[in-house]
């Protein structure tokens, strides 16, 4: 009888029965979950949607964007200057370019939908989406991480072996450890996030949710590669560093002292920027990734149900935005690089043979530089 009925229907009169049978089907799913939307009304097994104020979904999309925008402007304009000016061919900033794409991808792809998950409180971008994303969002984190690493050890071998410099730090070493270090994130990042990528759903319980849950043994081991190592690495370098750069200044003031009385105040405030500029490198690296690894110290899984787990995330992930602050506005180079870019200069004929670096060195750049060499050779008489 009902489906005799139904067929007698006009097609005005059958979609308004449709629409009824809708709205009492959204009204029944809206008094099951006491009146809270849900992410996909039209899923009996969807998740409850957290309605935020307008104001505040659009201060928190403000935000997202925000930073997601001064992430990509400040990677792509270390990637296009390194790039674009010849002069800046180097090993080490074919090292600070791979590290900027690295950054670049977490601020294009990784910023937008973590800031998503987290204004929504819903997963809607999918299955597929959901499988990928933890596993990119880990391989570029470990990525960068092994670019800083790979930094420190330059900038070590630059201080403390500066005459075998130019024969272990070549373009082609430089770029079979980038290589390695890309290989690597990808496999052991795939190694960990594997069973997630197979079942995105496992640890669902309801349609409109993405959960990853790292087990304790494998946070663990996590734990030691990404942060353990990688922070004993750049602590144990970068104070090597510090101490062999203090200990050739104070020789130097030594020497200086007798001949210019200028020696002394300027050895002593590159001491003072050196610390600075070291400090904040490890102090910064060390902020945006040990509340990362709360979980692991505290015992627990790491899981995207976490009521702290979009703070520790987005915390980590600013270490993005602030890499190609640390290790390239530091240079005078690069701020030279920018107003180029921004004056336009850079559209101009032959504007890649412009010369970045001045290869003229001052008298005190040509005392310091022998100063290093007598020192340099006095060690070695010594070890002889």
């Amino acid at each position: 009888i009902y489906l005799s009925y139904i067929n007698e229907l006009t097609g005005t009169e059958f979609n308004h029965l449709s629409f009824c049978f809708q709205s009492s089907r959204l009204h029944y799913l809206m008094d099951t979950t006491s009146g809270q939307p849900l992410c996909f009304p039209n899923l009996n097994s969807s998740c409850i949607r957290l309605l935020r104020p307008p104001s505040e979904t659009a201060l928190l999309y403000t935000l997202v964007g925000f930073v997601s925008l001064l992430t990509v402007t400040l990677n792509s304009l270390v990637i296009f200057s390194i790039s674009h000016f010849r002069q800046l061919h180097t090993p080490t900033n074919n090292l600070l370019l791979s590290l900027a794409v690295c950054d670049l991808v977490v601020g294009l792809l990784v910023m937008p939908i973590e800031g998503l998950r987290y204004i929504e409180t819903c997963w809607l971008l999918g299955r597929l989406m959901c499988a990928v994303t933890p596993f990119l969002f880990y391989c570029l984190v470990s990525t960068s991480l092994g670019h800083m690493v790979l930094i420190s050890i330059i900038r070590y071998v630059t201080i403390c072996d500066p005459l075998q410099h130019t024969s272990k730090i070549t373009m082609t070493n430089v770029n079979i450890c980038i290589f390695v270090c890309w290989a690597a994130s990808i496999i052991y990042n795939g190694l960990i996030t594997m069973e997630h990528m197979g079942n995105p759903d496992r640890f669902s319980s309801c349609h409109g949710e993405c959960v990853v849950v790292i087990n304790y043994i494998s946070g663990t081991i996590d734990l030691f590669v990404t942060f353990v190592g990688p922070c004993t690495v750049m602590v144990v370098l970068y104070m090597k560093v510090f101490v062999v750069a203090v200990s050739q200044m104070r020789v130097i003031q030594s020497q200086t002292a007798a001949t210019d009385d200028r020696a002394g105040p300027t050895a002593r405030k590159s001491q003072r920027k050196a610390a600075r500029t070291l400090g904040i490198l490890i102090i910064v690296f060390l902020m945006c990734i040990c509340p990362f690894f709360y979980p692991t110290l505290a015992g627990e899984d790491s899981s995207t149900t976490l009521s702290y787990y979009s703070i520790l995330s987005w915390i980590m992930l600013l270490n993005s935005c602030l890499n190609p602050l640390i290790y390239a506005l530091f240079y005078s180079w690069f701020r030279k690089a920018i107003r180029l870019i921004f004056t336009l200069r850079v559209l101009q004929a032959h504007s890649q043979e412009v010369l970045i670096i001045f290869s003229r060195l001052s008298s005190d750049h040509t005392r310091y530089l022998s100063l290093i060499h007598t020192l340099l050779l006095s060690e070695s008489i010594k070890m002889l």
